[in-house]
């Protein structure tokens, strides 16, 4: 099976949270990795999202950065949040 690794930076405009992460992360561009592997037998290319990870600041280490696996549904809601948050 293919594996293909996509790259983005996500920027937030408030402190946000996401579900899986037990902090609040601050305002700021991440970036988000999302790895998708190809679906054999199909006459077509396709792909299946199989991961989603951001790299956050590092709790505790200053200058550090970790790379953490979240959901990609609930990556979304972040975004929805923050977005909402800039049209109050």
């Amino acid at each position: 099976m293919s594996i293909r690794s996509r790259r983005e930076t996500i920027t937030f405009k408030h402190p946000f949270h996401i579900r899986g992460i037990a902090r609040e992360l601050p305002a700021g561009a991440y970036e988000v990795v999302t790895d998708e592997e190809m679906i054999d037998g199909l006459s077509f290319a396709s792909y299946r999202r199989v991961a989603t990870m951001i790299t956050v600041p590092a709790e505790g280490v200053r200058g550090a950065m970790e790379m953490l696996s979240i959901g990609s549904v609930d990556l979304a809601d972040a975004q929805a949040t923050d977005a909402s948050a800039a049209n109050d």
